[in-house]
């Protein structure tokens, strides 16, 4: 598959670049890709809320009182979950796991489908190259505004960590920027276009194929 090839400005060139068919050019299974999704969502997932049981709430060392003879109802505890200020019976608790796992090969698999979605629909960029030498977002911006993704969300993904492109580029609206080599379905279904440079291309290869 051949897609158009933009210049470092933002320009469109005269050139076509060839993606890797073994990458782009898989066919998709939706069942796959949602599975993969959820997987990454789940695992992504912060557990936080927390609620105390009657054995961990402060106080309720001492017997309310005796257990014949008042005429009340018996109790051992004033932290007992039936009483106000007492522990909370299946209530949240942060032991909760909700982490799930997945093959690699089921998850590559679905990283290709999802790249190949983008090629197929016309929501890949590429780039000669893509690096801010100033470190200035507002040049980063003049050159994602002449790009087909302008006022869309996209993911950039440079060949390699670059500090001043990503300090340039991680303020801008609907834009997120990370290293080729972290390519996740999450992050790509998250974003209507991708933005690769010709290395990225390179990276995505030796990272996920050889």
């Amino acid at each position: 598959m051949k897609v158009d090839l933009y210049n470092g400005k933002g320009e469109k060139t005269e050139e076509s670049i060839t993606l890797p068919k073994e990458i782009f050019e898989v066919a998709l299974n939706a069942d796959l890709v949602h599975q993969v999704m959820v997987t990454l969502m789940a695992n992504k997932r912060q557990v936080s809320a927390h609620t105390k049981n009657r054995g961990e709430v402060r106080g309720g060392g001492k017997k309310p009182w005796r257990q014949k003879g008042t005429g009340r109802a018996r109790h051992g505890s004033s932290r007992s979950p039936i009483w106000v200020g007492g522990g909370v019976t299946h209530g949240p608790r942060n032991e909760r796991i909700f982490e799930k796992d997945l093959p690699k090969k089921m998850r590559r698999k679905a990283l290709f489908m999802v790249l190949s979605e983008k090629a197929k629909n016309d929501s890949l960029i590429v780039l000669e190259n893509f690096i801010s030498e100033d470190g200035k977002t507002k040049e980063v911006a003049k050159i994602l505004k002449k790009l087909p993704s302008n006022g869309n969300t996209v993911l950039v993904a440079l060949p390699k960590y670059d500090k001043k492109t990503t300090l340039s580029a991680r303020n801008i609206a609907k834009t997120k920027i990370d290293d080729a080599r972290n390519l996740n379905v999450l992050d790509l279904l998250n974003s209507k276009y991708l933005l690769l440079t010709k290395d990225s291309i390179k990276t995505i290869e030796e990272t996920f194929i050889k």
